[in-house]
């Protein structure tokens, strides 16, 4: 059995969880879900019953009762159902579901139903249909075949979530409104006529003038200087490299349209409802389309789809950060887990099924990052579709079956966990992530296909949480001044006012870390001279003169017996002190690392990717000495804390076969039995610890 001491005490003056400027605005994302949350956390799924023989819908709701269902999500994909041809509304099965759902006490997050056009749509205006970078047009038969930017397809989603909202607005099953379904997930980037037209309109708005489109994008390079504005074209495949200001802006401008498209039906919606309006987000590391902080204000409950990635290295690392960004994203506050999976999916190589307890200790990871619900797709497996063979919470083998029993367990343990509700994560630490970043950093000519940025902020993530830190993901553009120490992972792409912002958190007392690629050009990815890292330059004290990227699988030795990889760069020092120097490679004896006191605070940074242990190390050094207590937390186990004013819960996720002992002090949250001294945690198990105060 191992054991560990690594509780600290609950440092209520940092405890962002208890600030009262965050709960005093009724408006706030986190007290939207609370209307939803009144009775406990919230246990719910889609539910798709136009799949089903009517037959079986009264079987389904009284499972869902079994289980503890209390929110389904109906009529996502109801397109087709409710607006079968031109002209032609029938809501009469709609209305016998949503009937039945509130019989069995069962609320509805409702479908705007806008998800994937019917095929009278795009058989009637084939014109809507996206088009590829190649310029080859795709058609219906999968889902999302449409361009965001077609008024066409704006114009009918207008009328159907009209209709839908007006027949259902007062329906006492409502609960929330679910504006279509992942925005962006297929059709993110489209390159037809109707996007070139719209993202021009986008480029005249956000330039004014065709000279400064030109400035921005640099198009004295390559003979791209334009004239008029008509003569801009998304970028399209092209025989060359493309200019990365036009990438970039084209990303931003997808991103924009997708977000019009959340708007235009959530206007429709509140002019006719007072329920909470959302969609569900992407936050996953195979989806990069969408800038989910410039949509975060527009949502008022945060809801998030994650399903476990088996193709990463460490997928519950990922959903670790996944869950931490999620929150970011809802300011801290408790956020919606609106879709996951019972076992395997249906869209990786390998479609792997979850292990034993594997399901219960998805969810509650989920939980002690924030989710006050977790919602599953779907409710019965469907028999026939793309997805058929995707798991759900009702299989195809039916109740008798261990997946069915797991579900139960999972219901038990939600209503278990009532006293959660509201309670938020405490941090002192914080990785700043940033979409835009993300994209400059990975179009076309950059200077490694090894630096991937998601690599290196999951680094950085994994070191904190291997440390024993609490760690938040924020935005560049954060107000940092609840934290202690703050990791800056790659942020390539920087604006004035962000680094600007950075320098003024070290100065006033904070601990920041920047690691290669920081800084390197404006928003308009536009390199800043004078010297790497940019923007950060003058507030670490260096100047770095040439990237040296290393070769695929390379590896470089530091004076401090660690190891580098993936970067290295040719550095000097100019008001910073050298942590430690390359030994080889093409850096040899120069910086790869160094610390700047700056205020009364200080600036590391780092200019290789230090290996797992040694990041772990580094990062608990520097957190020691920002004032935040570390521990080596145990391989594969999860400790974290949620907490509010009068009350703070500890959860213990035990991912390895082998029992773990954590010293704790208070009362189980799930058997209410008393805990004094430490607390057994058996392989694969979790434990809830109320602690007492």
């Amino acid at each position: 059995m191992l054991a560990v001491d690594h509780l600290a005490p609950l440092d209520r003056e940092s405890d962002r969880a208890t600030d009262p400027t965050r709960a005093s605005d009724p408006t706030r994302a986190g007290d939207r879900l609370a209307e939803l949350t009144r009775e406990g956390l919230v246990f719910g799924c889609d539910y798709n019953p136009e799949q089903w023989d009517r037959a079986v819908w009264d079987d389904d709701m009284r499972l869902m009762v079994e289980a503890g269902i209390g929110l389904i999500a109906i009529n996502i994909f109801g397109w087709s159902w409710i607006n079968p041809a031109h002209g032609e509304w029938d809501f009469a099965e709609l209305d016998e579901v949503m009937d039945l759902a509130h019989a069995h006490g069962i609320r509805v997050n409702l479908g705007t139903a806008t998800a994937s056009p019917a095929p009278w749509v795009t058989t009637r205006h084939p014109e809507i249909l996206p088009v590829s970078v190649d310029g080859t047009r795709r058609y219906p038969g999968g889902r999302q075949a449409y361009c965001p930017s077609s008024p066409i397809f704006r114009g009918y989603a207008a009328e159907l979530s009209r209709r839908v909202v007006e027949r259902y607005a007062g329906h006492p099953a409502l609960a929330m409104w679910h504006v279509s379904n992942e925005l962006g997930c297929h059709n993110a980037l489209c390159y037809c006529d109707a996007s070139a037209t719209a993202f021009r309109e986008w480029l005249e708005a956000r330039y004014g003038t065709i000279a400064a489109l030109n400035t921005a994008w640099g198009t004295s390079f390559w003979s791209q200087r334009y004239s008029a504005w008509d003569q801009i074209l998304p970028p399209m495949a092209a025989l060359s490299l493309r200019n990365p200001a036009q990438l970039l802006d084209f990303q931003r401008f997808s991103s924009d349209q997708q977000l019009e498209l959340y708007r235009a039906e959530a206007r429709v919606i509140r002019e006719l409802s007072t329920a909470p309006v959302t969609t569900n987000f992407m936050v996953t590391a195979h989806i990069r389309a969408l800038d989910y902080f410039s949509w975060a204000g527009e949502m008022d409950v945060i809801a998030n789809d994650h399903y476990l990635d088996r193709r990463l290295p460490e997928p519950l690392a990922e959903l670790s950060f996944a869950a931490d960004l999620t929150r970011g994203l809802a300011d801290g506050a408790p956020w919606l887990l609106m879709e996951t999976s019972t076992g395997a999916v249906n869209w990786q190589p390998h479609n792997l099924a979850k292990g034993e307890g594997e399901l219960l200790r998805n969810v509650v990871s989920h939980v002690s990052r924030g989710a006050d619900g977790i919602c599953f797709f779907q409710w019965r497996a469907s028999a026939q579709g793309a997805e058929k063979f995707h798991s759900a919470l009702l299989p195809h083998a039916g109740t008798d079956t261990a997946q069915w029993r797991s579900v139960l367990e999972v219901g038990r343990t939600l209503r278990r966990l009532q006293p959660i509700a509201g309670t938020r994560v405490a941090s002192d630490a914080a990785v700043l992530f940033d979409w835009e970043s993300w994209w400059s950093i990975e179009n076309e000519g950059r200077p490694s296909e090894d630096l991937r940025y998601l690599d290196q902020v999951h680094a950085a993530h994994t070191a904190l949480a291997a440390a024993g830190i609490s760690t938040d993901v924020v935005s560049a553009s954060a107000d940092l001044s609840a934290y202690r120490l703050v990791v800056v992972p790659a942020l390539h792409l920087v604006r004035d006012a962000d680094a600007d912002a950075i320098a003024r958190f070290v100065e006033d007392g904070g601990t920041a870390v920047i690691t290669f690629a920081s800084g390197i050009v404006d928003q308009d990815d536009r390199v800043r001279l004078g010297g790497y890292p940019g923007a950060f330059r003058d507030l670490l004290g260096i100047v770095s003169e040439e990237f040296s990227p290393l070769g695929p699988g390379q590896v470089v030795a530091l004076d401090d017996g660690t190891s580098g990889a993936v970067w290295s760069e040719r550095l000097r020092p100019v008001d910073a002190e050298v942590d430690a120097r390359f030994v080889d490679g093409p850096a040899a004896g120069l910086p790869a690392r160094t610390r700047r006191r700056v205020g009364a605070g200080s600036a590391w940074y780092l200019a290789t990717l230090p290996a797992a242990a040694a990041y772990r190390e580094l990062l608990s050094r520097v957190a020691q000495d920002a004032g935040i207590r570390t521990v080596d937390a145990l391989p594969g186990v999860e400790i974290i804390r949620r907490a509010s004013d009068d009350r703070s819960f500890v959860f213990v996720i035990n991912h390895t076969t082998e029992s773990v002992e954590i010293a704790a002090h208070g009362r189980d949250a799930m058997t209410d039995e008393a805990v004094d001294g430490t607390v057994v945690v058996a392989g694969g198990a979790v434990r809830i610890i109320e602690e007492a105060s």
